[in-house]
């Protein structure tokens, strides 16, 4: 990880309280109450509240401030934030940092709806309602980071997804503390990302940006007469991945 990368890992460090929210139109400043995650900390490293990369701006002994962007309001549960409320903490990972979940950003896609929680033994199943355009990064088995936290998706249909909570999940995090109906953030495989731009780069003379491993300019199968290399991804690099 190079200087000026910022990597979380989704796995949470210690739960904090918003000590103070305030908002003018659509930015403002928040206040968080903390202890963990204040160690070794300086103005203007990241913490990811809730899963939002937020820029530490002053720092207390026993917590933290950070300025809030539209954008950040505008995408994200701070629209209905409060103070009192418990929030999920993590520091940007070390470039000698253990890699505990799955690539994070801090860059929240958007939010979904808790429409159900059920107990399955040790267990608790939370099903998530989300928009098809966050759901159709969401794969069974695959990562989804839910308010900072790092998960297996368990289910995944046409309206939702699921993920089974484990006890240490539960007790560490908020997301027990949640009920039906309450809004969560929602960021997705920034890697199912990266592949659908790669795959949908069209190449010169090429309408679907896979091309095959034909010379340049041949008249092969996959090649228009008269086209150049479009690079990027191929056909043969496909194959062997499988």
């Amino acid at each position: 990880m190079k200087e000026g990368d910022i990597l979380f890992t989704g796995i949470v460090e210690e739960t904090g309280v918003i000590r103070a929210l305030g908002m003018s139109g659509h930015s403002g400043e928040i206040s968080i109450r903390a202890k963990k995650v204040l160690e070794g900390t300086r103005i203007g490293d990241s913490i990811a509240v809730n899963g939002i990369c937020l820029t530490v701006t002053s720092l207390r002994p026993d917590g933290f401030t950070a300025d809030i962007m539209p954008e950040t309001v505008s995408r994200s549960s701070l629209k209905s934030a409060a103070a009192g409320d418990r929030v999920n903490l993590e520091r940007a990972m070390a470039a000698d940092g253990r890699f505990g979940g799955h690539i994070v950003s801090g860059h929240i896609d958007g939010t979904g709806t808790i429409r159900s929680m059920t107990r399955d033994e040790n267990a608790v199943w939370v099903r998530i309602e989300a928009e098809p355009g966050i759901l159709k990064y969401i794969v069974e088995k695959g990562s989804i980071t839910i308010d900072g936290i790092s998960l297996t998706v368990a289910a995944v249909t046409d309206r939702d997804f699921s993920v089974s909570i484990i006890p240490h999940t539960g007790s560490e995090t908020t997301l027990l503390t949640r009920r039906e109906g309450d809004t969560v953030n929602l960021e997705t495989d920034i890697l199912a990302k990266y592949t659908e731009k790669l795959l949908g780069l069209a190449g010169p003379g090429s309408s679907d940006g896979v091309t095959t491993g034909s010379a340049p300019g041949s008249s092969a199968p996959g090649n228009r007469p008269g086209s150049t290399d479009a690079g990027g991804i191929t056909m043969d690099m496909l194959e062997a991945l499988r």
